[in-house]
């Protein structure tokens, strides 16, 4: 992390506020990967599920719908202003579905009880050391049950944070460099074989990790214009390419805006504009 601060500093911070705050636009840009998420871990009805990393709630929400009343759901994150959301939205939709625990815990040292099924929408990629955490969370579940969880793959794969970065980066004094693989990050699992490698050694026995690919959308409005100046917003504020002006004088947010929104009206269509997010989606037994 930027001036070497924790995960936990950072997702109770600044940027926990300003996702929490965004949920609603959050959710509406990974609908179509929550989807896919959900159709792979194929949750039963009376299922007790461990959602990791579960921010401010929604997949939470909709595995207490998919499992029932007759089922117990989970959802831990470090970060309080999310969780705060989570609690708040649990209170308002809990008709007919499991009852929900909402915690505030590290899963990669956490005992948090047992579970049939644990899964993580972008949450697994921001362990400290994730050997650890994934033994911890095999440890957590049913000898039968499974993992089931979406990351990223590589950046130049993901569309939604190139086109915008690719935008900003001529504008700053220095260019950014990546982190290194091994450290806590968005792209962390980029490539597969030391995923699934990670996750064997952690004590899963079988081990699947498939590309996926959907387009999300970034932003929508009455024109393709408005659309484009949407979706600069977004970007710039929330995901891997607002880190690079989160910290940036106003003269240089103000070009970076006019920049991206420059990169994105040719590809915003009915006034929407949609860019492709490149994923693995894994499940482990």
């Amino acid at each position: 992390m930027a001036g070497g601060i924790t995960q936990a500093e950072y997702w109770n911070g600044e940027v926990g506020t300003r996702w929490a705050r965004n949920q609603t636009v959050l959710d509406a840009v990974f609908a179509p990967l929550t989807e896919a998420l959900f159709a792979r871990a194929a949750l039963r009805t009376g299922e007790s599920v461990l959602d990791i990393g579960c921010g401010s709630g929604a997949t939470t929400l909709e595995a207490a719908r998919r499992v029932g009343p007759e089922g117990a759901v989970t959802g831990a994150d470090i970060s309080v202003p999310l969780l705060a959301v989570a609690r708040g939205r649990a209170e308002a939709e809990a008709a007919g579905a499991a009852p929900i625990r909402f915690v505030e815990a590290d899963v990669e040292s956490a005992d948090l009880g047992t579970y049939g099924q644990a899964l993580s929408r972008f949450g697994v990629m921001f362990f400290p050391d994730s050997a650890r955490a994934f033994a911890n969370i095999r440890r957590m579940l049913h000898p039968e049950g499974q993992l089931t969880f979406l990351c990223w793959r590589a950046l130049a794969e993901n569309h939604w944070v190139t086109v915008p970065r690719e935008a900003v980066v001529p504008l700053l004094p220095e260019i950014p460099q990546p982190p290194p693989s091994d450290t806590p990050g968005p792209f962390r699992f980029a490539a597969a074989d030391p995923l699934v490698a990670l996750l064997r050694g952690a004590g899963f026995g079988t081990v699947t990790c498939d590309a996926i690919d959907r387009d999300v959308e970034r932003g929508r409005a009455d024109t393709d214009a408005k659309a484009a100046e949407a979706a600069a917003h977004v970007a710039l504020n929330l995901g891997p390419t607002a880190h690079l002006v989160r910290e940036a004088e106003p003269d240089l947010r103000a070009r970076a805006a006019t920049a991206v929104t420059a990169a994105l009206r040719p590809l915003a269509t009915g006034g929407s504009v949609r860019l492709r997010a490149a994923c693995w989606l894994v499940q482990a037994r």
